[in-house]
């Protein structure tokens, strides 16, 4: 029997539009021999599943399912493609293991962990993994800007401490740039992280855990 998967995608950030365009590569080419796709878009104004003709079906939060022609749909599996917030920051994944549901991703912990800049910082440093030099902020904040410069150095990253992608984000070579990339990155998120600029190559390694056993790809 095919399975019923639920491609979530949009969510409450500036990724909206990303998020959907990956969701919908995600609709095109999921095998429809063994599973039966629908689009759900997470949006602050509503959830909805789409079918096939982009017909909208309320979703009930109480147990992510929905009402089709006179009938309950109920799905197997979640495929989770919001970036940003609430997909990527462990909030909808929490809320998945309150129902129950089994989703893609990390489990809601490593998710919401790994989304906060400065939190996951704090634990790298646990390790004696070397971190770039850093500065956080809030919004409010009296900002001292000599102090910034003499711990980060210049040129330095001024970035949204809660936020995916590159939205908010900053590369800052003089002094006087640090304001507007402040406001800049505070248009994203409340909290701020100013990071000292890395020469070097930048390495992303996936792991998935596949058959209860995890691979490095």
């Amino acid at each position: 029997m095919k399975k019923t998967i639920a491609i979530v995608m949009g969510g409450f950030s500036s990724e909206v539009a990303i998020s959907m365009i990956s969701g919908n590569v995600v609709y095109k080419h999921l095998d429809r021999e063994k599973y039966m796709p629908f689009r759900v878009h997470i949006l602050k104004e509503k959830w909805v599943a789409l079918d096939d003709e982009n017909n909208e079906y309320p979703i009930d939060k109480n147990d992510f399912s929905f009402l089709m022609h006179g009938n309950s749909m109920q799905f197997d599996a979640v495929f989770n493609v919001i970036h940003g917030n609430p997909g990527e920051n462990g909030v909808l994944l929490g809320y998945f293991d309150l129902i129950g549901m089994k989703y893609t991703s990390a489990p809601f912990y490593q998710m919401a962990l790994t989304f906060n800049k400065r939190d996951t910082l704090s634990v790298l440093k646990q390790y004696g993994i070397k971190t770039a030099k850093s500065v956080f902020l809030n919004k409010g904040e009296v900002v001292n800007f000599n102090e910034i410069i003499e711990k980060v150095g210049l040129p330095c990253f001024v970035k949204p401490n809660n936020a995916g992608s590159s939205y908010g984000i900053s590369k800052v070579y003089e002094k006087e740039a640090i304001l507007p990339a402040l406001e800049k990155a505070y248009h994203e998120d409340s909290e701020i992280l100013i990071e000292s600029f890395l020469d070097g190559t930048e390495v992303s390694v996936g792991v998935i855990q596949y058959q209860n056993e995890l691979k490095v790809l």
